[in-house]
């Protein structure tokens, strides 16, 4: 899976670096001083990159946690996110992050210690008010957890903070290391889910619909707080029955009274990022969409848009409760 692995030199002995490399123990290993100097250079394909990425590790100085963006949440006043990993297993098509980097490898930072003390100084912060933390915006959260043990690291210390809550996004069925473990309320384990028709057309590489579903029932079976994240809406030819068959393909298998939250969000990204993706992929169908550029975002049709959002909304809530739906509005 993992053919070659940069180190930075001044992680060359962390314990987690060490038990990393023995996972691998085949792949090159090259030392370099900043995990910048591999992941940043401009003549890089990304496209040719995904087929074989590389794992880069590194240790992270700053910008731990970040304040979300203004709309991104499922509730709280107070909402950050953190990545502990760069880019994702999966290769789907409508991921900006094949527009914000240049390069598809991937950074693990082994310095988790760090950001822990960041998320314990934020909650303390904001006293008895809750405070939800986001993981998976730059990464999959559970994609490579039987590499980096994120989730068996973390999940210990935000049950210790009374006032933090998590979020694993996630496309995964990698949940044995929750399976394995008390669950805990603010713990909530938000999967994406798109139709099957559409996922497999976009969502490469990423595991199908029914294994997700059923890796959803196992956690909801053992008490874990589940959400579902329907983003983006994707638009295609019969879209509307397709969407309707995944929501009772979901609550089908799913309890809708034990769900945390439930949001949607139709596919948008930022025109610069659009222009490099379609680059890559010239010939993607899904950049041949009823799309428009608008205030430097690209997106559908602002009539198609509304459609897509008010239909699903409907759907959504004839199995949901209006309190558990959170709508993205970024």
């Amino acid at each position: 899976m993992i053919e070659s692995i940069y180190i930075e030199r001044g992680i060359r002995d962390h314990p987690r670096v060490e038990r990393i490399c023995r996972r691998f123990p085949r792949a090159r290993k090259i030392s370099c001083e900043r995990y910048g100097e591999v992941f940043n250079p401009k003549a890089q394909n990304f496209r040719l990159q995904k087929q074989r990425p590389a794992l880069i590790l590194a240790r992270k100085f700053r910008h731990f946690a970040l304040p979300a963006p203004a709309g991104y949440g499922i509730g709280a006043r107070h909402n950050y996110y953190f990545s502990h990993m760069l880019n994702c297993l999966y290769d789907c098509r409508y991921c900006f992050l094949q527009g914000m980097y240049q390069s598809a490898n991937y950074v693990l930072f082994v310095n988790y210690e760090d950001y822990q003390a960041d998320i314990r100084r934020i909650s303390k912060e904001h006293g008895d008010e809750a405070v939800h933390f986001f993981s998976g915006y730059d990464c999959d959260s559970l994609a490579f957890e039987p590499v980096t043990g994120f989730a068996e690291h973390f999940l210990p210390m935000f049950e210790s903070l009374p006032n933090a809550w998590l979020e694993l996004r996630t496309k995964s069925t990698q949940v044995r290391s929750l399976l394995s473990r008390p669950s805990f309320p603010r713990c909530v384990v938000a999967f994406s889910l798109a139709p099957e028709q559409i996922a497999e057309k976009v969502e490469l590489k990423a595991p199908p619909i029914h294994s997700r579903l059923e890796a959803m029932r196992k956690l909801q079976e053992k008490g874990w707080s589940l959400g579902l994240r329907f983003d983006p809406l994707i638009y295609q030819h019969g879209y509307l029955k397709q969407f309707q068959e995944l929501f009772e393909q979901v609550f089908a298998m799913l309890k809708p009274e034990a769900l945390h939250s439930v949001s949607l969000g139709v596919f948008r990204l930022p025109e610069s990022y659009f222009k490099k993706i379609h680059k890559l992929y010239p010939e993607e169908k899904l950049f041949a969409s009823p799309l428009q550029t608008q205030q430097g975002m690209t997106s559908y049709r602002q009539d198609l848009e509304q459609e897509m959002t008010q239909r699903c909304t409907e759907m959504l809530l004839r199995y949901i409760p209006t309190e558990k739906f959170f709508p993205c509005t970024l």
